[in-house]
């Protein structure tokens, strides 16, 4: 099969081989790395550039096209395209590749070929027939593995370290995306680097990180809680500081967003349904306090600076974990149980439905008492010299460290006990560990979460109040 314009004819990409004159190729770019430079062995002291892209001209089939070169030539030719583009090559070298040492670091195509580019011969131009483009864009969303071929991230879990270095496919929607990071290596090279949340029916918050500008670029355009990918060839690894497991975008990396798969459209319903409950927001609040090491939060905050910072953020505050040295201001446990205590399914621990008592995250949960335990689920306002927090949330296991009893012992207590429970907790100066994020949707436009509220030790508190008034913001 050949693609034609007025002016040329296009060569099937299927239809190359080393023989062929002078081909032109046009394609989609599914794939592309960002510009490195080596060491020229033949000019010592100088460098040559290079940087691949993996093209597409049918659902069967792509290549992978690489480019060597001035500095100035390379960085303007990767700089003229992006992934998404539908481009024309002509006049590349069909050159056959040798598929084992090749593919440990470019993506696996079908083709036993590759294409090379020279400076003095070849040209690469965005397409601008508008008919082909559209046919070639909707190649954009066919993943180039088997659709069913990908580890779910709760199989990626429950295997856990045993997969540590394996190169698997991953599909999953986008929680979250992060802002770029910029740094300089140690030879003094600028690097960046990105973190993505995925999430999918098995598992709520599974980072995957990109290292190189292209997947950053690309990653930039996902709608959290609205995008599925499937990252073909990501690779796997176990995260010791962390303690979790961690996806990494590699040269091999192909990612297909919104693909168009039956797998993929499970995945999309599942998106809409749990953003419509509800389920998504207060699954992830649970496992971000299960997930949390208090001894890795160490930046102490007034109130005043916290609201600061949350002003300055123009709407785009990454979540604050810190500590205030304050006290509870307001604690209404003894008014009413039902305002403090609130069932949780005792699979996923997400709040049940009042009324069926059964939970919309699991679903297929029957309402037996058995499914389901009580849980504290309190509203309090936490207060400082500088200022108040309102509606900050403590629940759950938290709730029970902070009042020092379970849910069972307090539904067990006289309103009497319950009011005198209440003054032992406040105005008690505390050391407060929260995590703050922006939330609109909140009665305040900040959600602050109490990760831990004990009584503070007065010689750290004012040493911390001490170093507040010098402006030293750690202990």
């Amino acid at each position: 099969m050949a693609y034609s314009s007025s002016t040329r004819d296009f060569v099937a990409l299927s239809d190359l081989h080393p023989n062929l004159a002078r081909p032109n190729v046009i394609g989609v770019v599914i794939g592309k790395t960002d510009v490195r430079g080596f060491p020229d062995r033949k000019n010592i002291g100088s460098e040559r550039y290079t940087f691949s892209f993996t093209i597409r001209d049918s659902p069967t089939y792509f290549i992978n096209v690489n480019s060597w070169g001035r500095e100035e030539y390379i960085r303007s030719l990767s700089e003229s395209f992006r992934v998404g583009d539908c481009v024309t090559i002509e006049n590349p070298l069909v050159q056959s590749k040798e598929a084992e040492r090749e593919e440990k670091f470019n993506p696996v195509t079908p083709s036993c070929y590759k294409l090379l580019l020279s400076e003095n011969h070849s040209v690469v131009k965005t397409s601008s027939c508008y008919e082909t483009d559209t046919k070639l864009l909707s190649l954009l969303h066919l993943p180039v593995k088997d659709p069913q071929d990908y580890y779910s991230l709760g199989d990626i879990i429950a295997n856990g370290q045993s997969l540590d270095g394996r190169i698997l496919n991953v599909l999953a929607a986008v929680m979250s995306v992060g802002e770029p990071k910029y740094f300089m290596t140690s030879d003094k090279r600028k690097g960046q680097r990105c973190e993505v949340k995925l999430y999918d029916e098995t598992e709520i918050s599974f980072p995957i990180v990109c290292w190189d500008n292209e997947s950053i670029q690309l990653a930039q355009s996902w709608i959290p809680r609205e995008t599925v990918i499937f990252a073909s060839d990501v690779r796997i690894n176990f995260d010791k500081f962390r303690n979790c497991m961690t996806a990494t975008v590699i040269s091999k990396t192909i990612i297909t967003t919104n693909p168009e798969t039956a797998e993929a459209n499970v995945l999309f319903s599942f998106i809409k349904e749990s953003a419509q409950s509800g389920a998504l927001h207060d699954k992830m609040e649970e496992q971000s306090k299960e997930s949390i090491n208090l001894e890795t939060i160490v930046d102490v905050y007034t109130v005043e600076q916290l609201k600061e910072k949350a002003l300055q953020s123009d709407g785009k505050l990454e979540p604050v974990y810190g500590i205030i040295y304050g006290y509870i201001s307001t604690l209404d446990i003894d008014d009413n149980a039902s305002k403090v205590i609130r069932n949780r399914c005792s699979i996923c621990r997400f709040l049940v439905n009042e009324m069926s008592n059964t939970c919309t995250f699991c679903s297929d949960i029957s309402s037996d008492s058995k499914s389901t335990f009580a849980s504290f689920d309190i509203l309090i306002d936490l207060t400082d010299h500088t200022g108040t927090l309102y509606s900050c949330y403590l629940s759950d296991c938290v709730a029970e460290e902070t009042l020092g009893c379970t849910v069972h012992e307090f539904l067990t207590l006289t309103e009497e006990k319950k009011t005198a429970l209440k003054w032992q907790l406040l105005l008690e100066r505390s050391k407060i560990y929260f995590k703050v994020t922006l939330s609109p949707s909140w009665r305040t436009g900040l959600k602050v979460n109490v990760l831990s509220c004990k009584l503070a030790d007065p010689i750290e508190a004012s040493q911390s109040l001490l170093g507040k008034e010098t402006g030293n913001k750690r202990l």
